[in-house]
């Protein structure tokens, strides 16, 4: 029960069969409904390597067994394809989803694997089946219909949506982390991802906690609202927005609505409760790459070079009557994220680091974001992705010794060549 299989296990399986120790509920590493020996020799093969199945809890507290090796397999959507980079198992998916495909950038090799369509609104179980997957690793937790229509696949939800940035040592993403690194043999590359992203997270969180809660802002985070809506989405404690404000040392404003500390990942609330609230800081999000495969407007991520549609995106937010008076938007504290920073595996990591900078630019060090960002893609995921010259994740992007981060930097040369062009 310590989040690693070793020889612990196989003295504690020992005393529970020698009536030492109670029985758990994990104590039944066969899955066999008994506690034996045989429960040890599963452990042995697992430390080992050499196990012809593995059941585990899935990211629903579910057991599913699953054959080993697994050596072919489906991904749905960003986190799980990020994740096959990380354990350096690209070699073994045989086939992705739409949102995948489309997205050459981030994923230069998966996204040239088999496409198997929107998973999310139109599964191709025929052209799944046909790919003859170990295993399919899916983004959503409802596995039910997925496993029915493909027999002989073990769907798998690791349960990587939610990595509770305050305290990632216990959550559900660092425990499908580890589950994956058992699932696909690669165990010490899942351990040092989880010990690069805990450690990340501490160090931020190690700044922005000795801040005053009275010097810490307050914050709407919202989904980026349609002009023809008269609704805006906010977020639950539960998600990785809210959590990205809360170690970034902000206080997000939905804190006190009665929903927030529910399952349910969004909150629907009224222009007037916002206007009511008057933040100090407004955080909008724009997804990218939707879980059915549409790229969305304005663009943003990987795969946007150009920030214009996001400064669009900004200026017609802000140029909108019921919110032309808040405070956040007067003070020019408005800023729009791309979803990247929330629905890849960094888990909102690099998002906070970003919006740490942005809440107390003058009380964080030498924390450095796009450092941050270089490292998990050079190193994790294996990608020369250039952040000067690639990719747009914030706007307004932030400024570091002269130059833009957040942006590539052609954004900040033409920004100049346009104002000496104003200017003469």
């Amino acid at each position: 029960m310590d989040g690693t299989i070793d020889v612990l296990d196989i003295n504690y399986l020992k005393d529970i069969i020698s009536g030492k120790e109670k029985p758990t509920d994990l104590a039944d590493a066969n899955y066999d409904g008994k506690i034996d020996e045989k429960d040890i020799a599963q452990v042995e093969q697992i430390i080992n390597g050499t196990e012809s199945n593995l059941t585990i809890l899935d990211g629903n507290g579910v057991p599913i067994t699953i054959r080993e090796p697994v050596e072919r397999v489906v991904v749905e959507y960003l986190d799980n394809a990020d994740m096959m980079q990380i354990l350096k198992k690209t070699d073994a998916v045989v086939g992705v989803d739409l949102a995948v495909a489309k997205s050459p950038a981030e994923f230069p090799e998966l996204s040239r694997k088999t496409n198997v369509g929107a998973m999310y609104k139109d599964p191709d179980y025929e052209k799944i089946l046909s790919l003859d997957p170990d295993v399919l690793l899916t983004f959503s937790n409802v596995t039910s219909e997925k496993q029915k229509n493909l027999p002989g696949v073990s769907v798998v939800f690791a349960g990587l949506y939610y990595p509770d940035l305050l305290s990632p040592e216990t959550s559900a993403f660092t425990d499908g982390v580890k589950k994956l690194g058992y699932i696909m043999n690669a165990r010490d590359e899942a351990e040092d991802y989880i010990q690069w992203h805990m450690g990340s997270i501490n160090k931020i969180k190690s700044l922005t906690e000795k801040i005053p809660d009275g010097e810490k802002p307050r914050v709407l985070v919202a989904a980026y609202p349609d002009a023809d809506k008269k609704t805006i989405y906010t977020f639950a404690k539960i998600d990785t927005l809210s959590n990205m404000v809360s170690l970034a040392g902000g206080n997000t404003i939905a804190s006190e609505l009665p929903d927030f500390l529910k399952s349910s990942y969004r909150i629907e609330v009224d222009p007037e409760w916002v206007i009511e609230q008057d933040p100090d800081y407004i955080i909008l999000l724009v997804v990218a790459t939707t879980y059915s495969g549409v790229l969305m407007d304005p663009p943003s991520g990987y795969e946007a070079d150009d920030p214009t549609g996001m400064k669009k995106a900004l200026e017609a937010f802000q140029s909108r009557p019921e919110f032309s008076n808040l405070t956040a938007v007067k003070s020019g504290h408005v800023y729009i994220i791309s979803g990247n920073m929330r629905n890849d595996a960094s888990k909102g990591l690099i998002g906070a680091a970003y919006l740490a900078k942005i809440f107390h630019s003058d009380k964080l060090g030498d924390l450095d974001p796009e450092e941050l960002h270089k490292e998990y893609l050079q190193k994790f995921l294996g990608l020369s992705y250039n952040l000067d010259e690639h990719g747009v994740f914030i706007y307004p992007p932030l400024v570091k010794d002269g130059k833009l981060e957040g942006v590539p930097d052609s954004y900040y040369q033409s920004l100049i060549s346009a104002n000496t062009t104003a200017k003469a």
